[in-house]
């Protein structure tokens, strides 16, 4: 579908370039939406670099991907930019916390989602973004190495480490038991 919408949007047809972005810009703001407070700005910058950068894609990869990549690239040019005037940031150990990002607020929905949101936002940004491509994104492997420029190898193996993380983060964010 995003192959033909492309195609199309390519040869001029604006309406098969809105749709395409309409079909994924849910996708793209979901994925600035636990790292910023303002995820429409980044979501917005997104779609115009994608616009600007069309012509760069390759014809049989993932759009949705493709996409995806240039919002990490949004992501950290921003986080970059918020922080030039500090030290130099290092997205693979700093978390949003650490930044001092405002996060956007959480939903109450249910305390375990609320604690998987928290969770999620105390790991490095690269270790969190790996693990959003792949639980919410459900991006292959492949897929997450061609957004985030790593090896195949490096992929599995932070996002084992991120998984093993996450899951300790969660535990400590639980309430203690109190006896009855």
């Amino acid at each position: 579908m995003d192959d033909t919408l492309l195609a199309g949007w390519r040869s001029g047809d604006r309406g098969a370039g809105e749709q395409l972005f309409e079909r994924h810009y849910e996708r793209v703001d979901r994925f600035f939406t636990n790292k910023v407070s303002d995820p429409q700005d980044l979501t917005q910058r997104t779609f115009l670099a994608c616009l600007e950068s069309v012509e760069r894609y390759r014809e049989g990869r993932s759009f949705r991907a493709y996409l995806l990549g240039i919002a990490w690239n949004v992501l950290r040019n921003h986080l970059r930019r918020l922080h030039a005037r500090a030290s130099p940031v290092a997205l693979e150990t700093s978390s949003i916390r650490d930044l001092g990002q405002t996060p956007s607020e959480l939903a109450a929905i249910d305390e375990e989602k609320q604690r998987v949101r928290l969770a999620l936002q105390r790991l490095p940004v690269e270790q969190q973004t790996a693990l959003e491509l792949y639980m919410w994104e459900e991006l292959t492997m492949r897929e997450i190495s061609n957004v985030l420029g790593w090896p195949e190898g490096t992929v599995k193996d932070r996002l084992r480490r991120a998984k093993h993380r996450l899951g300790e983060l969660v535990e400590d964010l639980r309430p203690p038991l109190t006896p009855r």
